[in-house]
């Protein structure tokens, strides 16, 4: 007696494998970057519409009417 079915089912297939592996691999990645970014949304819409930072920034007041400046190349340092 001869079986009708030589060949392994396609399911079986080293090929199909691979693609099922790969699919869930960016079904997984896609789903973890979706909750990143809603984490991310909810962590920002708690802040007020930039509120905090312009209070931060208000708060620091600089000598050189509001401009900061690197000041390395005019210091000499004595070794």
């Amino acid at each position: 007696a001869l079986s009708a079915q030589t060949e392994a089912p396609f399911y079986e297939e080293w090929w199909f494998l691979l693609v099922i592996a790969l699919s869930s691999l960016i079904l997984i990645l896609l789903v973890v970057f979706a909750l990143v970014l809603h984490g991310q949304s909810k962590k920002y819409k708690n802040c007020s519409t930039g509120k905090t930072i312009s209070n931060v920034e208000e708060s620091v007041t600089l000598d050189n009417g509001g401009f900061t400046a690197l000041e390395l190349n005019s210091r000499h340092l004595n070794i």
